[in-house]
């Protein structure tokens, strides 16, 4: 058998000055375990990120499943196309400016016991228009009071048209006097919107003392309707507010500013909602979820994989410029014969050039042959009347 000899290994003289810890890193034996060490320690962090990823993964997928339970509970209602108006001239509008824009119609209802349907007036009415691309969100406000085309040529103050045809003639209102192309809409009650503000924790507001006197006494009201219990808010100033606080505050109009004000407190508090609902943790999504999804307390035309989809981009959406309609340099208010109290836009062709202006850009903007008919008629039922 033959045998293989091994060299000597020739070992390096130790100094005996030398620290111990220098010692160690010199003998082969400790120059592996370093690295040893290293690799264990990445093993380690590998397999703890892959856990949290794996966690935070099941909370998405928990927050999505507990979604698609509560949709299915949603007050949905199927708008067909066909008895959608939308103006001719639109039409081409939507190939071209309004390309790549979704617009829809938010409706804030005047009903504590879940009447979302119609027979009951919209006092909130908004257009949230946006741009798929880039994310961002306009706000605009339509004044309930504005006299309008009903969509059915009668002329009326324009929250007249959900209490008479619901979701559907609201939305063709708001299409034929605004040359709009809106299919969709989402109509939410006070406990809705109440219910959503306290599952994300409250809102931040300013309020400020002509506000504090009349946001308890809204309050006491929606309380007693809602059968629930209410804090009253003691101090002015920028504080967070709860569900019923925050929607007391909505409401209020008897300050300077009437409903005008009024809509600029609506657009503040859902930009509110916006913000702290995009900064909420999964729990949180969840709780909004069972807070909202229930046919008693939200109304819409958006079926569930919308829904998912819009709850799921909330992140990159930002509301980016709000306003009024008829605007503020083109308004006017008056009492219009048995009509009371309106708000007139002095123009509506001009104001809806306004309208496409601020909400797609788009300065050559010449109103539809529908838009004109409607504006010469809203002037000559009004100009007697307007101040």
């Amino acid at each position: 058998m033959t045998t293989t000899s091994k060299k000597p290994v020739k070992k390096r003289p130790v100094r005996h000055d030398e620290p111990v810890s220098a010692k160690k890193r010199s003998s082969g034996k400790s120059r592996k375990e370093p690295v040893s060490a290293k690799k264990k320690s990445k093993k380690k962090r590998t397999k703890i990120l892959l856990f949290i990823l794996e966690i935070f993964i099941l909370l998405i997928m928990v927050v999505v499943l507990y979604g698609v339970l509560k949709v299915e509970k949603v007050g949905k209602v199927d708008l067909p196309k066909e008895e959608i108006v939308i103006n001719p001239e639109v039409e081409e509008q939507v190939e071209t400016t309004m390309r790549g824009y979704r617009n829809i119609a938010l409706f804030g209802v005047d009903s504590t016991t879940g009447a979302l349907t119609k027979n009951t007036r919209s006092d909130t009415i908004m257009i949230a228009s946006i741009n798929l691309d880039t994310g961002e969100c306009r706000l605009v406000s339509v004044y309930r009071d504005t006299y309008l085309n009903l969509s059915n040529d009668s002329y009326n103050k324009c929250n007249g048209a959900y209490a008479k045809g619901g979701p559907k003639q609201a939305i063709n209102m708001l299409n034929m006097n605004l040359d709009m192309n809106i299919t969709d809409f989402v109509t939410v009650g006070f406990a809705g919107l109440s219910d959503t503000i306290d599952a994300l924790g409250g809102i931040m507001i300013d309020v400020d003392s002509e506000e504090l006197k009349h946001i308890n006494n809204y309050q006491i009201c929606m309380a007693e309707n809602l059968k629930r219990d209410y804090v009253p808010v003691t101090s002015t100033g920028y504080q967070l507010l709860d569900g019923l606080q925050a929607t007391a505050y909505c409401r209020i109009r008897y300050t300077a500013g009437d409903d005008f004000k009024r809509a600029e407190r609506q657009r503040e508090v859902l930009m509110a909602v916006a913000d702290k609902a995009k900064t909420a943790s999964p729990a949180t999504l969840n709780d909004v979820a069972n807070a909202i999804f229930d046919k008693d307390e939200i109304y819409t035309s958006l079926d569930l994989s919308e829904i998912l989809e819009l709850l799921g981009e909330i992140g990159r959406y930002e509301i980016v410029d709000q306003g009024g309609f008829p605007e503020e340099s083109m308004r006017a208010t008056g009492t219009i014969g048995s009509k009371g109290s309106c708000v007139v836009p002095v123009s509506l062709a001009d104001n809806v050039q306004w309208l496409h202006e601020f909400l797609f850009k788009d300065e050559e903007y010449s109103p539809s042959s529908t838009v004109l008919e409607c504006s010469e008629k809203v002037a000559a039922d009004t100009s007697p009347y307007v101040k």
